[in-house]
Parts: structure tokens; sequence; C-alpha cells
């Protein structure tokens, strides 16, 4: 009787733990990045995103690395996008003119990388732990 009481202790207070770490995770946000629309322009195709900030502490610069795939799902180009400062728990809209491709023969984008990613106590990594990615526009958006 006394072991099943001490196992069965033992096993709600593994579950409890397990729960506490599991709603930690769950509350603990990174980058929310979405691609909201494409619009053409002189040089090229506009790319409008939405970009939100789920850490805790303000990203002071990040930079992420874009792979634009066209129609045949071959890649067009590599484009790297500085989307500046990101502070705590805000969104900022971003747009970039990408020169030379037409709007309509975009039809994913996939981020590859941050190359940079700086704020106070925040690793260089910390940018693509977690990183959300949606799209509101034609093309698709993956992280």
């Amino acid at each position: 009787m006394i072991l099943r009481t001490i196992l069965l202790s033992s096993m709600l207070s593994t579950a409890a733990v397990s729960g506490a770490f599991a709603q930690e995770a769950a509350t603990t946000k990174g980058l929310d990045v979405e691609l909201n629309a494409l619009a053409s322009s002189q040089k090229g195709c506009l790319f409008t995103f939405v970009a939100e900030n789920g850490f805790a502490q303000n990203v002071s610069k990040v930079s992420f690395e874009f792979v634009i795939f066209n129609e045949k799902g071959t890649v067009e180009r590599l484009a790297l996008l500085d989307f500046r400062d990101l502070p705590a728990g805000k969104s900022k809209v971003r747009q970039f003119d990408v020169p030379g491709i037409k709007c309509e023969a975009v039809k994913n984008l996939l981020i590859n990388d941050a190359p940079v990613c700086e704020g106070e106590g925040l690793e260089k990594s910390r940018c693509m732990d977690g990183i959300v990615t949606r799209s509101k526009a034609a093309a698709g958006l993956e992280g």
C-alpha cells in the first residue's frame, strides 16, 4: 500500500511538472510573419508583410533570407530582406519592392534563414526558432 501511494504520488508530480513545461512552451512565442499582399510595381513586385514579435524582448534588427519560387516550382531568386526592428508584442508592416519579378509568376516563398537576429538577451538562432508563417496573398509562405 505504501509503495502504491509513493508510486501514485510520483506519477502525479511528474504529470504536474510536465503540464507546467507544456504550458510554458505553449505561451513562449516567437516571430510571426505573414505575406499579406503582392502588387505589381514599376520596378517589379511589391511584397507586403506583417511581422509580429511574440518575444518578451525587442528585436533591434532582423533580416530574413527569402527564396522566391516561380510558377514552375523552381527558384526564381534569393532575396535578403531587412525587417529592421520589431518591438516586443507589436506588429509591423514592411514592404519590399523586388525588381525584375512579375507578381503573377510568384507561387511560393520560403524563409530560408535569419542571418541577422539582434536584440538584448536574444540569441541569433531565436528568430527562426518556432517561426510561424502564413499568407493572405496568392503565393504561399513557408518558414
